[in-house]
């Protein structure tokens, strides 16, 4: 399997040359010596060019200075780097700093912005913020209350606010922003309180809405054609989501948007996955609950959906479609094709074509999946791309108030939010994964706006028959659907990947370590021990010509929710806390940022 020429460099770089893109981020990203979008580039590669630090030498790391954000509970994300300056995040109060790399990581400016705390108690999963976003001269902040903020690059100085939801109705943010040309992509987490999920765009320059696309309802606020947005190469036909849901259900029926994007230059077209339908109880909305689970291509301009597909129709098991989508042109079994590869919560890697969304591969990526026998991959099928549901793991065939057992993955999937890691020279994907299986018993729920809706109990614990750990990293062929190795670990493996041109991958685990393997064969090269479990994405850049590589420590999100807010009730956290008591052993809560460097 060969990348075809420099065209797939250029994409796995965030170099390309066509007008669509924004240019100042698309010249920041071409400077490999910065780290200037969370996932290293609009194609979501987490793939540097950087190679100082090789496979030879990596075991020779040390820290070369640390820096405590000062806040505690979960640090996802990770800083960026533009020029010489270093812009940090926390966790809610969603402080920023930024820091000078050439005076010895002096505070240039530091913003701390005025939440009502009230906030944190419809945030879902932990207090979480995945990181900034840079373009044009300005940093963009997305905070929990859902104002997303524009600050002067050089000064912290605002520029513009806009409130993009209504914490009151349990609309929250968690993620990053995506800036595409003159526009900033923004979405919206809440699913947990039945709200109806969004992606919006907002001018970079004032912070005005340009269009809004929900993920369930009328074909007006989905922004699509019925004609012309198809959904495995079909047209989705009009009110595709609407007759998919009971009564006015969808206006409740989360779909929220609360990962990551892609953007292809290209293509024009931005990449992302919507979330849960709500409620978690499937027999208080039969249908397929269209467009909740579901990857969605739209054109960046207008906002209108190209083509979309849904990965669990009618979700019976929290597996939110909203993890990233990764963008590469490789050779598909002899011929040149734009991918999209995708790990979703369900446990199933796809990988789709990503100009057509024709589906062309969808294989477990942990053996312990068992919900489904697999997806339906012949396309005369009336069933075509739809997985087939094991009865047994059936939260809806098996009642109302009547626990299901064993169902693998657990709610938080085979992998939640943290990113996945692409390298073109071993053309794999460096995928952390929770090893974890679940209990789960559904209850009748009724909505009331700004409480959780939610509707089932849960429990979770380590995948039976297995290694006896919670979690796996593994290195993932896109076009054979196979794993190529995989290493066992005692916890899930919250961080996000960083493959580098030096053929090494690295990692965290949630009790605290940093870890690089080898890209090839997954050796085990270096790791150490950071203050607290790491749920931050690692990421490297280079100054004064020598090449850095930076992790936030700080244990929380979902797995570590019962750490982050001191919760005991196992059933707590959405069934995590009990999962993941013994993560208490290993690590403390903190909130710290830790540089590595080769001695000089």
């Amino acid at each position: 399997m060969k990348t075809i020429g420099s065209l797939s460099l250029a994409l796995v770089l965030g170099m390309s040359v066509a007008a669509s893109a924004n240019d100042s981020v698309t010249e920041a990203i071409s400077n490999t010596k910065q780290w200037a979008i969370q996932t290293g580039n609009y194609a979501n590669t987490r793939y540097s060019e950087l190679a100082q630090i090789t496979k030879d030498n990596v075991k020779d790391l040390k820290v070369a200075w640390t820096f405590s954000t000062g806040v505690l509970r979960g640090h996802e994300g990770s800083p960026l780097v533009v020029g010489d300056v270093m812009y940090v995040h926390t966790p809610f109060p969603n402080v920023v700093y930024a820091l000078d790399l050439a005076n010895e990581g002096k505070i240039l400016w530091r913003y701390e912005p005025k939440q009502n705390p009230d906030v944190i108690a419809v945030m879902c999963c932990d207090t979480v913020y995945r990181g900034l976003a840079y373009a044009d001269g300005k940093v963009f902040l997305h905070q929990a209350d859902t104002t997303l903020v524009a600050l002067d690059a050089k000064t912290g100085e605002v520029k513009w606010s806009v409130v993009n939801g209504d914490p009151t109705k349990g609309e929250t943010n968690t993620a990053t922003v995506l800036p595409v040309k003159d526009k900033l992509i923004v979405g919206i987490s809440g699913g947990e309180f039945g709200v109806q999920g969004h992606v919006t765009a907002y001018n970079i320059e004032t912070g005005e809405k340009l269009w809004r696309a929900y993920s369930v309802g009328p074909d007006d606020q989905l922004l699509v054609d019925p004609e012309k947005t198809t959904h495995l190469g079909k047209p989705i036909g009009k009110d595709s989501s609407i007759s998919s849901w009971e009564g006015d259900q969808w206006k409740i029926g989360g779909g929220t948007t609360w990962g990551w994007y892609a953007y292809d230059p290209d293509l024009n077209l931005i990449y992302y996955g919507t979330g849960n339908p709500s409620t978690w109880n499937p027999k208080q909305r039969p249908g397929d609950n269209k467009w909740s689970m579901t990857i969605f291509a739209r054109d960046a301009d207008t906002g209108m959906a190209k083509w979309v597909y849904q990965m669990t129709p009618h979700d019976e098991w929290d597996f939110d479609g909203v993890n990233e989508m990764i963008l590469t042109d490789q050779d598909f079994n002899g011929t040149p094709r734009k991918l999209l590869t995708h790990f979703d919560r369900n446990g199933i890697g796809y990988t789709l074509d990503r100009e057509t969304g024709e589906l062309l591969v969808a294989e477990k990526y942990d053996p312990a999946v068992n919900w489904t026998t697999g997806v339906d991959m012949d396309p005369a099928s009336p069933t075509y791309g739809r997985p087939a549901v094991v009865a047994q793991y059936s939260t809806e065939q098996n009642g109302e108030d009547t626990n299901t057992t064993g169902v693998c993955p657990a709610a938080l999937g085979s992998k939640d939010q943290q990113p996945a890691a692409y390298s073109p020279k071993t053309n794999l994907f460096y995928v952390p994964t929770n090893h974890v299986c679940m209990d789960y018993e559904p209850f009748k729920v009724s909505y009331a706006a700004g409480q959780p809706y939610v509707g089932a109990t849960l429990s979770m614990y380590p995948a039976p028959n297995s290694h006896g750990g919670m979690g796996n990293f593994i290195a993932w062929d896109n076009v054979k659907g196979e794993i190529k190795w995989s290493l066992p670990e005692q916890f899930s493996v919250w961080s996000g990947a960083l493959a580098t041109a030096g053929d090494i991958v690295f990692y965290g685990t949630l009790e605290g370590y940093l870890k690089a393997v080898d890209a090839t064969t997954g050796e085990e090269l270096f790791k150490f021990k950071t203050p607290s479990g790491i749920i931050g994405n690692v990421m490297t850049y280079e100054q004064g010509g020598k090449q850095y590589i930076g992790v936030l420590s700080g244990v929380g999100g979902w797995a570590g929710i019962g750490l982050a807010a001191g919760l005991t009730n196992p059933t707590e956290g959405l069934g995590a806390v009990g999962g993941y008591a013994a993560l208490s052993d290993y690590t403390a809560l903190g909130g710290q940022l830790t540089v590595f460097e080769l001695p000089d």
